[in-house]
């Protein structure tokens, strides 16, 4: 907490960055229930609620390499900004429009958005602050996205007592339009130096770099696959979240929020560990620690007889969870070389993203033939079958502080 505080307290750019990100953040988690709400309005589907959900998913699935490129080859300054105003436009259009086609055409602007901004804003950050407080400022990252997407939905409680949920999600585009103004006027994220004898060719055959790119980085390879399984076993672990809490614990929806409210604590104290950083081989530790915590959390939240106990669980599962994304973060920024940061990012999102779309369609068939408990009890012995072939995939990896050398084929 004291690298966290001093960053913002010594760097005014951080003070700015940090800003602009918390309330775009907040907006985000507050547009998430309002989407969702104007969706099934306008087609009255549950296909609909499937549809936009989807629609955020896909862009980082199937683009995230060829935004990554761009991330890398042009202003990462400039990504975000872009990024910033297709999600402005977006969500004030989808505040506008009413046909549920032109909607569903803007959620997947939004995504697009999405999918551009985390890896430009991810490889710029060391940009923002003194190289010393870079960890600091990757930590404070995760912090406030995850607390966006948590706070966010408490405001649209309040908010929807006052407007429709179309001003909220009016109201969330304005946070996007004053991200893309601020984040503008500050000096950070300047173009990537390209490698030395590189040219510049497509962009699709700079996104098909990056993926070759991170193939031949075994230790980054090991950790992009290990980030996804982990991300497949929680996104089932979210979909089994309600289920447990009503049916297997016997809890009231207040109940289910205390759940989320304990993960989402735990992951912003997971986050915040990470900004102390450190050499490559203390990155690698931390990394699989969260791996190992993330999944006996799983498996004591699969045994948890009562809220209280579950609470705990669900607590040091989110700790686990904030560790390990926080720790790959910094792995990246510290070990991949600059001009290829964006589209290793991008990677990792896009594997992620396949991670979670597997799980989503997979975990009712789970649930239902498993039942509630043995599902994140089985769910959480995989995720520690994930952390320990991690440890053994990194065990030559990373031994002493270096980086690792990667040239791109001519």
């Amino acid at each position: 907490m004291g690298a966290t505080l001093s960053l913002l307290r010594l760097e005014p750019r951080a003070r700015w960055f940090f800003a602009v990100l918390a309330q775009s953040s907040l907006g985000t988690g507050a547009a998430y229930v309002a989407l969702l709400l104007i969706a099934y309005e306008r087609f009255h589907s549950p296909w609909s609620v499937g549809l936009v959900l989807l629609a955020d998913l896909l862009p980082a699935a199937l683009l995230g390499p060829i935004l990554g490129a761009a991330a890398d080859r042009w202003s990462r300054k400039g990504c975000a900004v872009v990024a910033d105003v297709m999600r402005a436009l977006a969500f004030i259009g989808i505040a506008l429009v009413d046909p549920f086609v032109a909607t569903l055409a803007l959620a997947l602007l939004a995504g697009i958005g999405n999918a551009l901004f985390k890896p430009a804003a991810l490889a710029g950050l060391p940009s923002v602050v003194a190289s010393e407080r870079g960890a600091a400022a990757t930590s404070l990252y995760g912090v406030i996205t995850d607390f966006g997407f948590t706070a966010g939905p408490v405001i649209t409680a309040g908010g929807l007592l006052l407007v429709d949920p179309e001003g909220v999600m009016f109201v969330n585009g304005l946070t996007f339009a004053v991200s893309a103004v601020v984040l503008w006027r500050l000096a950070w994220g300047d173009k990537a130096a390209p490698e030395e004898g590189e040219e510049r060719q497509s962009l699709l055959r700079d996104a098909r770099l990056g993926l070759s790119a991170a193939a031949r980085m075994p230790g980054i390879r090991v950790v992009i696959v290990a980030s996804a399984g982990a991300m497949l076993i929680g996104g089932i672990f979210n979909v089994a979240e309600p289920l447990f809490a009503t049916e297997t614990l016997g809890t009231s929806d207040s109940g289910f929020a205390l759940l989320v409210a304990m993960f989402g604590l735990g992951f912003v104290g997971g986050s915040l560990r990470g900004a102390e950083g450190g050499a490559p081989p203390i990155l690698r530790r931390r990394y699989l620690q969260g791996g190992f915590v993330m999944g006996v959390g799983w498996v004591a939240s699969g045994a948890s007889p009562g809220l209280a106990t579950a609470m705990l669980s669900f607590g040091l599962a989110g700790f686990g969870n904030g560790l390990l994304l926080v720790h790959e973060r910094l792995l990246i920024q510290a070990v991949v070389p600059d001009h290829l940061q964006g589209r290793i990012f991008a990677v990792s999102d896009t594997v992620v993203s396949w991670a979670f779309a597997i799980a989503f369609v997979s975990a009712g068939p789970l649930l239902e033939s498993l039942g509630v408990r043995e599902t994140l009890l089985i769910g959480g012995g995989v995720a520690l079958l994930f952390a320990a072939a991690a440890t053994i995939g990194l065990r030559h990896e990373w031994t002493a502080p270096r980086r690792e050398p990667v040239r791109e084929p001519t």
